[in-house]
């Protein structure tokens, strides 16, 4: 399991506002190992991209930060109506807050995994916050 501490969880939100910021995994080439099905990871949530995707910060750089995409949840396309909506809860419920994930694949430079805070998964907590599915699958 790698962990960040939470002291540097500052540094990590001021850079949040970019554009798709994790870069932990390639665009080509292997996954890196510690990244791979089964393994567990947790940190910090620095970017929220949509509905059902984030970035865990496993280090200070966006080199060490995962893209990862909710296994257990399927959120409206950003265009879509509900998109944002959705965006805006995953944000309000994980941004800051650190996350353990279990890898299950790789999806080009992003990790499927299944997320939870506070031992309750992402997919579980968008529901009952009233987010309705309706993603791709």
């Amino acid at each position: 399991m790698v962990r960040l501490p939470i002291v540097a969880l500052g540094s990590l939100l001021a850079t949040a506002a970019l554009a798709d910021p994790c870069k932990a995994i390639p665009d080509r080439g292997p996954m890196p190992a510690h990244l791979a099905p089964g393994r567990t990871f947790t940190g910090p949530v620095t970017y929220v991209g949509d509905g059902d995707s984030l970035c865990v910060a496993l280090g200070r750089s966006p080199s060490e930060w995962v893209e990862v995409r909710l296994a257990d949840f399927y959120a409206p396309e950003l265009q879509a109506p509900g998109g944002e909506q959705a965006k805006a809860m995953l944000d309000r419920i994980v941004r800051g807050r650190e996350v353990s994930c279990v890898a299950q694949h790789r999806s080009y430079d992003r990790l499927v995994a299944v997320c939870r805070l506070r031992g309750s998964s992402l997919g579980d907590l968008m529901r009952r916050a009233g987010v309705r599915e309706g993603g791709n699958r």
